[in-house]
């Protein structure tokens, strides 16, 4: 939700502009399979030059292989005019296991509306919010849109991040580190969905993790991100099952991580935590709206793991 409005791109937009100035009609509707090409040339002019037609791509076959819940959307909506998308907002539903059943989130993507047809840009978002039982979550909000997120109901589940070297915390004795190599066993101590989610976050790119501990397995997901101040390595957490966890084993995780050349592990917190030795900076907020909260540590499933965002 980053897309800078610039008098340049109003300019490659004038063609939409006059079409505009006639007072065709506007519609919103879900993106289908054979819109992605067209709204694929949108995004790419929409994000230039942060984000090219290969990102998108690259997004757009993410999310046509993500296990997407029925009845919900598989890419998300978007706003179109004489059969030409004009505006789109992109949405990565999944269906979570949860003892009452199954709860949806939603990550909130990237949006973009062509300048022409700003003013329809509330009809994008109302639609895309329709989904009452749905947990809306927003991880990358430029700070313009705060106020209008707020608006909409949006409320804030994550203040900052901390910046940590988790080797120098006490490692847990009698722990074990392994990355997954090959199809996970579930069993009482690994659910079918995190079997799922470290195999499916492997084949994006991450480091999905196993810590054998106390006679079970504990699973972490971790993304190699730019390095911190231009010079460190440094791994971003994507999934634990709390924060606790990557605390307790904080240490043993370290100590593998240093050993691979990464000593740095950024996560999301609201505030330094006690025996997690870091740095924590209040900056990119997360934001959520719906019946369940996301627990801070778990960016599963988001744009962030799925699109390298």
């Amino acid at each position: 939700m980053r897309a800078p409005f610039t008098l340049e791109r109003l300019l490659v937009d004038q063609d939409l502009s006059r079409a505009h100035s006639s007072n065709v009609k506007v519609l919103c509707r879900e993106i289908r399979p054979n819109d992605t090409g067209p709204v694929i040339d949108l995004l790419t002019r929409g994000f230039a030059p942060a984000r090219d037609r290969n990102f998108w791509v690259h997004a757009f076959a993410r999310l046509s292989a993500h296990a997407t819940p029925p009845g919900c959307p598989r890419y998300g909506y978007l706003l179109e005019s004489e059969g030409t998308p004009v505006g789109v907002i992109l949405l990565i539903f999944t269906a979570y296991p949860t003892p009452e059943g199954h709860s949806i989130r939603c990550n909130v993507s990237s949006w973009f509306v062509a300048p022409a047809f700003r003013a329809y840009a509330p009809m994008l978002s109302a639609v895309a919010l329709k989904h009452k039982h749905v947990t809306y979550f927003n991880i990358t909000p430029a700070v313009h849109t705060l106020p209008i997120l707020e608006a909409q109901g949006y409320k804030n589940f994550c203040s900052g991040r901390i910046v940590s070297i988790p080797a120098f915390s006490w490692r847990s004795r009698g722990c074990r580190i392994e990355r997954i190599s090959v199809p996970l066993r579930p069993g009482c101590d690994l659910t079918d969905f995190e079997a799922g989610l470290l195999q499916a976050h492997a084949e994006y790119g991450c480091m999905s993790l196993i810590c054998y501990a106390d006679g079970s397995r504990f699973p972490f997901i971790f993304q190699l991100r730019p390095k911190y101040r231009g010079l460190i390595p440094i791994v971003y957490l994507i999934y634990c099952r709390s924060l606790e966890n990557f605390i307790r084993f904080a240490g043993s995780l370290g100590f593998y991580l240093a050993c691979r050349g990464v000593p740095l592990v950024g996560l999301d917190a609201n505030g330094p935590i006690h025996g997690l030795l870091g740095h924590y900076k209040s900056e990119d907020p997360k934001y959520f709206k719906g019946p369940n909260p996301p627990s801070l540590g778990d960016l599963s499933y988001t744009e962030r793991a799925m699109f390298g965002v």
